[in-house]
């Protein structure tokens, strides 16, 4: 049973939401806890749930696959023998049964997609890795049983989505996508037009419904059953509709995030919400609230200005936009990623990037085999949404492969040194290349970069020198020295230098201040040798303490008075001594 200050909090927030429904939805509540027996918990202090150890692996069910086997225990298996003890937690990307977007489009939120694999293939996973689930909150697929009760009016489900008049002024509503927002659909009761964000086959939700919202309470503890920690809140900012507005970022959204973070906190203290919101930086911050909302967000403006920092040589941006970076308090921090399953982002780099750099930006991904994916602009039109390119080929160089491969292996470096939990997409981490082949049989953009790979097929592009061998040793390196220090905690601070525009350097300090590691960037095309001493003076580093070169294991001498950084090269310098 809920404690009285739980219930008094809880109460606040679903008055909030629902009114004077209120009263009566706490008893629910009440008995749906008993259902799952969770265990309350009334602490105030605030849980470690991440240090220098975690990462994460972001991977379909099927990004690799064996003749005759399931997919999930082909992945379980190759991440046993290759990634254990190296990533800490593995996102498992939509693995419900789904009729399209590779899983988003859900047909049942309760169930296995038995082509994957069953509930007992998540479980052994579990054994060695935490477990990252999505919770795809604002819609469901035209074909799960819900929708289905809607079409033939079986209650309650009826009454979950958003039918509307046609001719209602939507003009305000902010578009990810360039699709009709509304779909026509036949029911028993005639033609209903219904709320469709994201496509034709993703219907919205009603969650001015509290029905729905206690479905999603349900599977909340379902996937704390099955062993998930980490709740990846997929497209949490269109979840509520109010007409007159822009649909995005409404209060009653960030209301229902605060109360799926006192469940957890009263029910798995342990467990952390992850908010999605592909949209600009200072929106995507919101969703920390005051301490009260995500655990973590997704760093949505790396990716874009990391790339366009290295395509220019000149990370004058990046760096503006890193000092801009709040030093957060702990129990919040940033999720750093370069790639995903979705594309590289456009609008994070609203407010940051000028028109003319979004440009020449998107330019050079379709230079680069990329594609471009549009979204609807209030009052018609369309701009860029996305790039849809492997982040490796985002960064290469058509004429010099091992120039575009090192850019690449800087880019990723740069990312796991940033204070935060660093997200490795599985494409990434074995360096795969444009699938053209994959984009042709879909004819969606995003299916470039979601590849999936036959397991023998795989183990021979990381050992082959010329495909992802390199990529595959670099990044296991990077990830092991990672997790060793204490300096790259994310609640660690990070200290800019002041350096020329083609120098990203950064000193990472433990959070007891009792270790140092200075970072170093090159990004540009040129080898540049550093005075030794200025670049200690700016880090605040006396002369007489030594650093160490974490990635290549030597000790630099102390009297040497240059540090060499080959193109696109980086070091991670530990402070030893003094």
């Amino acid at each position: 049973m809920l404690s009285l200050p739980q219930r008094n909090r809880l109460l606040q927030r679903l008055r909030f939401l629902y009114g004077e429904e209120a009263e009566r939805l706490l008893p629910r509540l009440d008995a749906l806890i008993g259902r799952y027996g969770v265990d309350l918990c009334g602490r105030e202090d605030t849980p470690s749930r991440y240090d220098e150890r975690s990462s994460v692996l972001i991977t379909y069910g099927d990004s690799i696959c064996a003749e005759g086997e399931r997919p999930l225990r082909t992945l379980r298996r190759f991440l046993h023998k290759q990634l254990r003890g190296t990533v800490s937690t593995v996102h498992l990307l939509p693995f419900f049964p789904y009729s399209s977007d590779d899983g988003f489009s859900v047909i049942d939120f309760r169930r296995v997609d038995p082509e994957l694999g069953q509930w007992e293939d998540l479980s052994e996973l579990g054994k060695e890795f935490s477990l990252m689930f999505d919770l795809v909150l604002n819609h469901c697929s035209r074909r799960s049983e819900w929708f289905q009760d809607f079409v033939t009016g079986i209650a309650p489900a009826r009454w979950y989505f958003l039918p509307m008049d046609p001719a209602t002024d939507l003009s305000a509503v902010v578009r990810p996508r360039s699709s009709p927002l509304l779909t026509k659909t036949s029911t028993r009761d005639g033609p209903a037009w219904v709320w469709t964000t994201f496509s034709e086959d993703q219907i919205d939700l009603n969650w001015q419904n509290p029905d729905v919202l206690f479905e999603f309470l349900d599977i909340l503890f379902l996937y704390l059953a099955r062993g998930c920690r980490i709740f990846r809140l997929d497209a949490v900012a269109y979840l509520w509709k109010e007409l007159g507005t822009g649909c995005i970022h409404l209060p009653q959204t960030h209301e229902v995030v605060k109360l799926l973070r006192d469940l957890l906190f009263w029910t798995a203290p342990e467990a952390m919400l992850l908010t999605e919101t592909n949209v600009p930086h200072e929106e995507n911050l919101s969703y920390f609230g005051e301490g009260d909302e995500a655990h973590m967000v997704y760093n949505f403006s790396l990716p874009p200005l990391l790339l366009h920092a290295l395509l220019r040589g000149d990370g004058t941006l990046l760096k503006d936009w890193l000092a801009s970076l709040p030093q957060l308090p702990p129990g919040r921090t940033f999720f750093n990623f370069t790639a995903s399953h979705d594309g590289i982002g456009v609008r994070p780099l609203q407010g940051l990037v000028s028109e003319k750099e979004i440009d020449w930006v998107l330019e050079q991904a379709r230079l680069r085999g990329g594609r471009i994916s549009m979204k609807a602009d209030p009052g018609g039109g369309e701009s860029p949404y996305e790039l849809n390119i492997t982040y490796r080929d985002a960064l290469g160089d058509p004429g010099d492969p091992q120039r575009g491969l090192q850019r690449f292996l800087c880019s990723q470096a740069v990312a796991l040194a940033l204070p935060g939990v660093p997200g490795v997409y599985i494409h990434s981490l074995f360096g795969t290349r444009n699938d053209e082949e994959g984009l042709k049989a879909t004819g969606r953009n995003r299916s470039i970069n979601r590849r999936k790979w036959r397991e023998a097929d795989l183990i021979e592009w990381l050992r082959d020198a010329h495909g992802g061998a390199r990529v595959y040793r670099t990044y296991l390196k990077i990830l092991t020295v990672r997790r060793e220090h204490r300096a790259f905690h994310p609640d660690g601070k990070m200290t800019l230098l002041e350096t020329d525009a083609s120098l990203l350097g950064f000193l990472r300090v433990s959070p007891d201040g009792g270790e140092r590691i200075l970072c170093l960037f090159n990004l540009a095309g040129k080898r540049k040798n550093l005075r030794a001493a200025k670049i200690r003076r700016l880090a605040g580093i006396g002369g007489e303490v030594g650093l160490a070169d974490l990635l290549r294991g030597r000790v630099l001498n102390r009297g040497q008075r240059e540090l060499r950084l080959e193109p696109f090269g980086f070091q991670w310098l530990q402070v030893t001594g003094g």
